[in-house]
């Protein structure tokens, strides 16, 4: 798996008055409402169990799906985890 850093210039954490975790959050949210990610990219995005960004995006309004794309990405999730205990 390949991993990049996001660098968030310290004046931006100010102005938003977020942290780089927030931003990230945000980000994840923005990118699954935009269709962008499907729920498990966007969830492991934002660092949280599948019910914790499924209550976030409630609390939002933002309707949840779980298609075709999802079932996928959860497959290939838990056939990594079954490779790497």
């Amino acid at each position: 798996m390949r991993t990049s850093a996001l660098k968030i210039p310290d004046d931006i954490l100010l102005a938003s008055r977020m942290s780089s975790k927030d931003i990230v959050v945000e980000l994840a949210i923005h990118l699954f409402e935009t269709g962008k990610l499907s729920i498990g990219k966007a969830k492991s995005l934002a660092s949280m169990s599948l019910w914790e960004f499924q209550n976030l995006l409630a609390s939002r309004g933002i309707p949840v799906s779980y298609d075709v794309d999802d079932y996928r990405d959860d497959l290939e999730t838990l056939k990594k985890l079954k490779k790497n205990p």
